[in-house]
C-alpha cells in the first residue's frame, strides 16, 4: 500500500538564506515560488513497494520497510512509469521546488525541526550506519516522514548550478542545466547535517545508483 499525504498549494521562499551555517552558492538565490497543491508519498519508496513493482531489490542494507537505496534516476522514472500504468494514475518524481516546500512545511528554518537535528529525530551521520525502517523518527508538520536523512531522494529536475532564471511555479526545471545530471534532496544515514538540511542540494549522473540513494513519488490533484 502506497500512502500518499495531500500537499496544500501555497507560496515559499526556496533557496537558503546567505547566514545559513553550511549554505552552498548552488542554494541561491533565493526566489518565491508558488504551487498547486499536490500530493506526495508519505515514506521513501520501501523495498517491499519497489520489488513488486519492478520484480527486483538492488537495496544494500535489505529489510521489506526499509527505503529502497542503490537506484538511479532512470530507476526512479521507471518504477513511477511503471506505477502509473498499473493505477491509471500519474506518478512522477517530485519537482525540486514540490520537494523543498513539502520539506519545509512552512518553516524557514535549515530543518523542519528548528536550527537543528538530533540522532533522536534523524538518521544521519553514520550514527546508526545504515538505513532505518521508514517513519522511525518525527514526520514534519504535513506528516512526511524520513524528508532529513535515512536515504538522499531523487527529484525530476535537471541539475543547474543556481537559481538564476528558475521556474517560479512548482515545476520541474527541465531546460537547459546538464542533462546528464539530477537532483537528490534530504541528506542520508551517512552525511553530516548539513547535507540534510531543507535547502541543501547535489547532483549526480543519472546513471549512477549508491547506497545512499532512494527516492518518493508525487502525484497531481486531479482538476475534475
Amino acid at each position: 500500500k502506497l500512502e500518499m499525504v495531500y500537499i496544500p498549494g501555497g507560496s515559499f521562499l526556496m533557496g537558503s538564506p546567505e547566514n545559513e551555517a553550511g549554505r552552498e552558492s548552488s542554494e541561491s538565490p533565493q526566489h518565491q515560488v508558488s504551487l498547486q497543491p499536490f500530493y506526495m508519498s508519505k515514506y521513501p519508496i520501501t523495498q517491499k513497494q519497489y520489488e513488486a513493482m519492478m520484480g527486483n531489490n538492488p537495496s544494500n542494507f535489505k529489510g521489506g520497510s526499509r527505503p529502497v537505496e542503490n537506484v538511479s534516476w532512470h530507476n526512479a522514472i521507471e518504477f513511477c512509469q511503471k506505477l502509473s500504468e498499473k493505477t491509471g494514475k500519474i506518478y512522477t518524481l517530485p519537482s525540486e521546488s514540490q520537494w523543498e516546500y513539502a520539506c519545509r512545511a512552512g518553516t524557514t528554518t535549515p530543518f523542519y525541526f528548528g536550527e537543528t537535528i538530533t540522532s533522536e529525530l534523524v538518521n544521519y551521520e553514520g550514527k546508526i550506519g545504515q538505513t532505518t525502517d521508514v517513519g522511525s523518527f518525527p514526520p514534519n508538520a504535513f506528516g512526511l516522514y524520513d524528508m532529513h536523512g535515512n536515504v538522499w531522494e531523487w527529484c525530476l529536475d535537471v541539475w543547474h548550478n543556481n537559481y538564476n532564471g528558475a521556474p517560479t511555479d512548482g515545476n520541474a526545471w527541465e531546460i537547459g542545466g546538464n542533462n546528464s545530471y539530477r537532483l537528490l534532496r534530504g541528506g542520508s544515514w551517512s552525511y553530516n547535517s548539513g547535507y540534510c538540511r531543507c535547502a541543501w542540494r547535489i547532483n549526480i549522473n543519472a546513471d549512477c545508483f549508491d547506497v545512499n540513494c532512494g527516492f518518493r513519488v508525487g502525484l497531481p490533484v486531479s482538476r475534475s
